[in-house]
């Protein structure tokens, strides 16, 4: 399969992933249990954002001296594309975290533990599902109509549903879970278990991570489709991809209190799946520029979240 990415560079990245990762952990966590304030929240996330713009002037700097400018440009709006398809995606998967720390009532200051464990799980998860679809896209081109089909699919379904919350009391997973497992009445701090007499007792808070897991896992069968609309090359997706993640804790605590804010956000990150899902069904007959690509994106995002504040919903009123 062709790629930019070098063995070097491949190393490099892989390598800022886990000191930046690391760092977070350490900073974030350093303080045990304690709620995180929006000016935090705010300051991490505009520093991850910050990166992941500075690693796209760095891209084609880089691709400029070694492939030329138009490989560089090319490349480079392919890196911005994918990070803003995944990075609007992962708003929506925090709106769902939300959802699940709420349905089990998670106190704010309990909730980090569960969030930094769902997003290194999500960064191991992305990368296996995305050498794998690097791979069956080298091997079998049909499978981007596979995909172009689910992605328009799932579109409809988000458009069709999209004011409809997901019943967490008749969720399998839920439900089988506690059906199987011991579990506490309360929580037990940030402790997932716990041992009386003898035998360990879940607590809450592993439900939550274990729904977590979940949604990690439906979330990324959607975004890694979407980013392959837009390049097939495995180090474009992976960089993108990661980077849009690797900000995910911080946006949550920025984005948890204004969630009922962006109630038509839903509504654009459908059309977005519908759009790129389209791109990868014609991509043999009629190829949409990728600069084209990049700013409808933007424009149906920046539309939603426009119309979500012009419009205000009823419990984003009545939470002023």
């Amino acid at each position: 399969m062709e790629t930019i990415g070098t063995p070097w560079m491949w190393a490099g990245f892989f390598a800022f992933v886990v000191v930046a990762t690391a760092i977070d952990l350490t900073v974030i966590n350093g303080r045990g249990a304690t709620r995180v304030s929006a000016r935090e929240a705010l300051a991490w996330s505009a520093l991850w954002i910050a990166l992941a713009l500075a690693f796209a002037g760095w891209l084609w700097w880089h691709l400029a001296g070694t492939a030329g400018p138009a490989v560089a440009r090319q490349k480079t709006l392919e890196y911005l594309t994918g990070y803003l398809i995944e990075k609007s995606l992962s708003v929506d998967n925090i709106f769902v975290f939300l959802m699940l720390f709420t349905y089990f009532a998670i106190p704010a200051e309990l909730q980090r533990r569960a969030l930094m464990l769902g997003v290194l799980g999500a960064i191991v998860l992305r990368i296996v599902m995305i050498l794998l679809g690097a791979w069956l896209v080298a091997q079998f081109h049909w499978i981007l109509y596979a995909f172009g089909a689910f992605l328009l699919a799932t579109g409809v379904k988000m458009l069709l549903f999209a004011d409809k919350q997901p019943d967490l009391e008749a969720n399998p997973i839920v439900r089988w879970l506690r059906g199987h497992l011991a579990l506490t009445t309360g929580l037990h701090g940030e402790r997932l278990w716990i041992v009386r007499d003898g035998a360990r007792v879940f607590t809450p808070l592993f439900l939550v991570l274990v729904m977590i897991g979940v949604t990690d896992v439906v979330f990324a069968v959607d975004s890694i489709p979407a980013i392959f609309a837009i390049t097939a090359d495995p180090f474009i997706v992976m960089t993108s991809n990661i980077f849009a993640i690797l900000g995910l804790r911080a946006l949550y605590f920025l984005l948890a209190d204004m969630a009922a804010r962006f109630h038509l956000l839903s509504y654009g990150l459908a059309v977005v799946l519908m759009f790129v899902g389209t791109k990868m069904l014609v991509v043999d007959f009629f190829k949409i520029p990728v600069f084209v690509a990049l700013g409808v994106v933007a424009a149906v995002l920046a539309a939603s979240i426009g119309a979500s504040l012009l419009w205000p919903h009823r419990a984003a009123e009545a939470a002023r």
